[in-house]
């Protein structure tokens, strides 16, 4: 009897915390309307394909298909690093990215905080444009301006610059010492605009109550930055840099394969991961090692993240990703 009671109140319990989800299921029910496109497309673009990440582990045959496909385990893998290439195409890839990291972040943040100190609007609007113009543009546009200015013959570098400083023109797509610094360059140009109006959207967003604070207070310009802009933008800055880590082992392909106009001679600062992977496929048509270079990117990338939130949570779970 006493049983059959606690059955009873146990199902009363539950049709009533049901009949309660259902009441709010259907208060949102607009929301999740709107929502399944998106989660379809989800599903569809970036769910779906992980089926693929079995050809990393076969000798993908087309004819058979990616199921009928011989089993390998991890020779794809062992390809990719038993190359003499392997340490240099990943020591270019994670020190660039860091390089990129570091310079897009900082320089980001300072541009974001200069436009936020000018106080006429069209001018703010106006920058804004030049410097978001960059990101916009094609990688593809982005080699030509550069053949523009590096070219042997006709470029400006060499047909204008260097003879006005009495330099000898420079064969710049065969001298390896000076790309870092125009990779580095171009990534500058062609990335800081993004991640400027991403800070500068977090800087605009901050109470002016704490500005008149601290101006009330006597603190000059310099220390409201250092003590109210950056502090409030933390978190953005934070999370930002977290998901740029998880993609520390990819590369923009079209930078360091299309600037370079592929260039043979300079594979030992240009390769990466990325390039690497694409020459093989396109040399021996190899999916299985570009699929197994793919997931390995991927998982390092995961661990990474995973890596680097949990050492921002320990010391502020407000800055963590999750």
């Amino acid at each position: 009897m006493i049983k059959s009671r606690a059955k009873q109140d146990a199902k009363k319990k539950w049709s009533t915390k049901l009949a309660l989800e259902l009441r709010k299921a259907n208060r949102y029910r607009t929301l999740v309307f709107m929502a399944i496109p998106g989660l379809l497309y989800l599903l569809i673009n970036n769910y779906l394909p992980m089926f693929g990440v079995v050809i990393a582990f076969k000798d993908y045959n087309f004819t058979k298909g990616i199921l009928g496909s011989d089993w390998i385990g991890f020779k794809n893998f062992e390809y990719l690093f038993a190359t003499r290439d392997a340490y240099i195409i990943t020591r270019n890839t994670i020190l660039y990215n860091l390089l990129f990291i570091t310079l897009t972040t900082s320089l980001g943040i300072a541009t974001a905080i200069i436009l936020n100190e000018i106080t006429k609007r069209y001018l703010t609007k106006m920058y804004q444009t030049f410097i978001l113009l960059p990101h916009l543009i094609s990688m593809v546009i982005v080699s030509y301006l550069v053949l523009a200015f590096l070219d042997v013959d006709k470029g400006f570098m060499n047909h204008t610059i260097l003879p006005m400083l009495g330099i000898e023109p420079i064969s710049w797509y065969s001298e390896t010492k000076y790309w870092p610094w125009i990779l580095t360059l171009v990534t500058i140009w062609k990335g800081i605009g993004n991640s400027c109006i991403i800070y500068y959207a977090a800087i605009i967003g901050i109470s002016h109550d704490y500005y008149e604070a601290a101006r009330i207070d006597g603190a000059n310009k310099w220390r409201q930055i250092w003590y109210i802009t950056i502090p409030s933008i933390l978190p953005y800055v934070s999370i930002m840099t977290l998901l740029a880590i998880g993609r520390i082992f990819y590369s923009d392909f079209g930078l360091f394969y299309q600037v370079p106009l592929n260039s043979g001679m300079l594979n030992s600062v240009t390769g990466t991961i990325d390039t690497y992977v694409f020459r093989a496929l396109m040399t021996m048509g190899d999916i299985g090692m570009s699929s197994a270079a793919g997931l390995y990117q991927s998982f390092v990338g995961f661990i990474l993240v995973v890596v680097s939130n949990y050492i921002v949570s320990r010391r502020n779970k407000e800055n963590a990703l999750y």
